[in-house]
């Protein structure tokens, strides 16, 4: 379920424009108000205002918020206000230029892929190709080597049924096959690659439990004995995402916020894209996880209008 929290009347976007113009105007900007006006609207509401804005001003909203903001504020509010596709297309962009790539940066292709809808991804390439005039497909050749080009190029372009349709003698044929070609330290083998980007991801969470039940361990414990390079971690990043992609971002948020200093990129990432999606579940499998308040530890880990603006995301305040 969203944490986003929207108000009981909805002003039109003339009015959230015209609130944002005044906020930018003057000297210094009134953060406050902007926080109020985009930290409350959903998807549609904030496109709705990207659109008007433009038409009254004839400036982009964007624009104005990056001259107008700075620092994690700014880029959390910028990643807030982006229509999702052209969000995760640029998360992704972003992922795939970073010039030291790890699995910290590739993961955010596995989560785009597995822990969103098929519709989703499909807009996701589309904006893609519109913003960078590539494909995603063809900068994952460019830009990633192999064996995780093979796997990320698998899981970006396969569209999966997304209604719950589960083959039980499927299910336990595909957890041997797993098993074999992770038994025999063959992680990039065609078997896997094909089972975790072309089913649908009903079909492999039961896979997944048929998996536990043959063999006594979860998959990815097998996994993690094949070794501890950039693949094995990048298959059990899918694997957490399919799975369940509540506990997999509670980790990510954990992660960012526990140790020397904060990751905001992290922190930022997983609120912002979760925020209209799962992130009740992923506060309640925090919670669970860690023995510890999700929102009491981004409240300690942030401030200023960084932390205002996450936690508002987060269904504080109003």
């Amino acid at each position: 379920m969203s944490t986003l929290k929207l108000p009981q009347v909805v002003p039109s976007p003339t009015q959230d424009s015209e609130r944002l113009k005044k906020a930018f105007q003057g000297f210094g900007t009134d953060e406050k108000a902007t926080i109020w006006v985009l930290g409350h609207r959903n998807a549609s509401q904030r496109k709705q205002i990207r659109e008007t804005y433009h038409q009254l001003y004839n400036e982009s909203l964007i624009d104005s918020l990056h001259s107008e903001l700075s620092g994690d504020f700014r880029n959390a509010i910028i990643l807030w206000t982006y229509d999702p596709p052209e969000r995760d297309a640029r998360l992704a962009k972003d992922a795939l230029k970073a010039k030291k790539k790890g699995i910290k940066h590739l993961q955010i292709l596995a989560e785009i892929a597995c822990a969103s809808s098929p519709n989703h991804l499909m807009a996701v390439r589309q904006a893609y190709c519109s913003l960078f005039e590539c494909s995603l497909e063809e900068d994952i050749v460019s830009f990633v080597p192999e064996p995780l080009r093979k796997l990320l190029l698998g899981l970006v372009s396969s569209y999966r049924y997304d209604k719950e349709a589960v083959n039980l003698e499927v299910a336990k044929s595909e957890a041997e096959r797993l098993h074999e070609a992770i038994n025999t330290k063959q992680v990039d083998h065609d078997h896997i690659i094909w089972i975790f980007s072309t089913r649908n991801f009903f079909q492999l969470r039961t896979t997944l439990a048929c998996y536990r039940e043959l063999y006594g361990n979860k998959i990815e414990e097998d996994i993690n004995k094949c070794g501890n390079g950039d693949l094995e971690s990048l298959l059990n990043v899918v694997v957490w995402c399919i799975d369940c992609p509540a506990k997999y971002f509670a980790k990510i948020v954990r992660d960012s916020i526990v140790g020397f200093g904060t990751d905001e990129d992290s922190l930022t990432r997983v609120i912002v894209t979760r925020a209209e999606t799962d992130m009740s579940e992923v506060r309640v499998e925090y919670e669970e996880m860690y023995k510890a308040s999700l929102d009491d530890d981004v409240i300690g880990d942030t401030s200023g209008d960084y932390g205002e603006f996450l936690m508002t995301l987060l269904g504080k305040g109003m």
